[in-house]
């Protein structure tokens, strides 16, 4: 009997192995397109005659689409099946990849990202509820996650690589086109390989659905156009942005409503219900304001004050992709002695003294002591800090939410970024616009980007304390 019970251990070990390897592969790829296509975007120019404004698009086109419709794709899962939803959406971005490839106009190129976005935005969170529902909430499932932060934080990193890579001896038609037979191969392996968790029958919230996704919608487009170009130019200025934020923070307002008075609802407000879960999601987006723009920042420096090719740029990322990913495989260990605030904290405490180190480069400065040791420790920082961030979010949510709330992890991380980049962005350029007569006024607006990136920060430090903390017993 002790025989068999062993062997049906190691045989669900072995498919709960099989499923996270299948579930952070396609994880991986989607965060990867996003930058290797931003590595790209000059010889996507060249190739299809873009107009500057339009090649924008290339990149707004994704994140529009993907940050409006991740709530939606998200309860799609619950309700029509998660393993279906994954597949669907990983199928329907593969498809938009090769169209990607072979497209021959820049229309049909902004087409089929927005159809890329569409797919990932039903993929990517079910990849998450998928490994919610695969392994139990516990070491099991903290494991798990550990690999799966570090794989898809990580992506970023290897995209900019391996779109240096491509770029320098290929066509940028490459970059679209090597998804095509990954995402072939994570089709057919998950309709084998994945277990399908039980659905929740039900008709949709459709006026959630609808203020939901519109108001998401319109709050990213707000800020992707107000966020700083690769020139370093802001929008804020842009007729468009105030009102789409406006509108956007409107309909968003209007969704919250008709959440909490629908008797089945789109997003369950008890999902954000508690100090904890609140104090959490408010370190998620702060978090991720910093970590993107610290990204798009540190490449414009390093390209514009060192004079770094873009294979260059690339490789300086591969210390800090590796800071991260082993640092994020540490937490695991963490997380099991010392529970997750604690660690979130420690890992938020490294990061902000990286990113304050970071603030003191300048154009004559070295790479080991002004970039390599202050960007491995900030990296590191947000290595140990994102997994339990994860778990936290999934933790106490019941099976039939699981969707939901990964959607909802996944909302908060699209939403840090485009704000971060936005907010970052403005005080960058103000500085260096203000500092036009001195030598190297590049520095100087960097220098108060990543002192902002830092008090960001410190700002979800606080969250997760406030979080922490508990109400004081009514007196009797």
């Amino acid at each position: 009997m002790t025989r068999f019970v062993q062997a049906g251990r190691a045989a669900g070990s072995r498919t709960r192995g099989a499923a996270l390897a299948i579930i952070c592969a396609a994880q991986t790829m989607f965060v990867l397109d996003a930058m290797v296509v931003t590595v790209a975007l000059p010889r996507i120019q060249t190739g299809l005659g873009f107009s500057g404004p339009g090649l924008e698009w290339v990149v707004n086109a994704y994140a529009l689409v993907f940050g409006g419709l991740l709530l939606l794709g998200s309860r799609c899962g619950d309700v029509f099946g998660r393993r279906r939803i994954f597949v669907l959406g990983l199928g329907l971005f593969t498809v938009a990849s090769l169209a990607g490839g072979l497209a021959q106009s820049p229309w049909q190129l902004v087409a089929a990202r927005a159809l890329q976005a569409a797919g990932a935005a039903a993929a990517s969170p079910a990849t998450l509820s998928l490994l919610a529902t695969t392994f139990p909430e516990g070491a099991g499932r903290g494991r798990a996650i550990s690999i799966y932060t570090a794989l898809g934080t990580a992506g970023g990193g290897i995209g900019l690589l391996a779109g240096g890579l491509i770029t320098s001896v290929a066509s940028w038609r490459w970059i679209m086109l090597v998804n095509v037979p990954f995402g072939i191969a994570i089709v057919a392996l998950a309709s084998r390989l994945l277990a399908e968790p039980a659905r929740k029958p039900g008709r949709f919230d459709l006026p959630g659905a609808v203020t939901g996704t519109l108001g998401m919608t319109l709050l990213v487009f707000g800020l992707t156009r107000a966020a700083a170009d690769s020139s370093g130019t802001v929008h804020w200025a842009d007729p468009s942005v105030l009102p789409a934020l406006g509108g956007g923070a409107l309909l968003l307002g209007v969704f919250v409503l008709v959440e909490w008075r629908s008797r089945r609802p789109l997003l369950p407000l008890r999902l954000l219900a508690g100090r904890a879960k609140l104090g959490n999601y408010a370190a998620i987006v702060l978090f991720s304001m910093a970590m993107e723009g610290i990204a798009f920042f540190l490449t414009l420096f390093v390209q514009r004050s060192w004079h770094y090719s873009t294979m260059h740029t690339a490789l300086i990322f591969l210390p800090m992709t590796a800071s991260l990913v082993i640092c994020s495989r540490a937490s695991g260990p963490l997380l099991r002695r010392f529970g997750t605030r604690p660690v979130i904290l420690g890992g938020l405490a490294l990061a902000a003294a990286g990113v304050a180190w970071m603030s003191l480069m300048d154009s004559s400065g070295g790479y080991l002591t002004d970039l390599l040791v202050p960007s491995s420790l900030c990296y590191a920082g947000f290595g140990v800090a994102a997994p339990p961030m994860t778990v936290e979010a999934l933790a106490s949510v019941g099976e039939r939410d699981a969707g939901i709330a990964s959607g909802v992890y996944s909302c908060a991380r699209q939403l840090g970024g485009a704000v971060g980049l936005a907010l970052l962005g403005s005080i960058t350029w103000s500085a260096v616009a203000t500092h036009q007569l001195e030598v190297d006024p590049l520095s100087t607006g960097i220098r108060y980007g990543f002192l902002s990136a830092a008090a960001l920060v410190v700002l979800a430090v606080a969250a997760t304390v406030v979080g922490t903390l508990r109400r004081p017993a009514p007196s009797t």
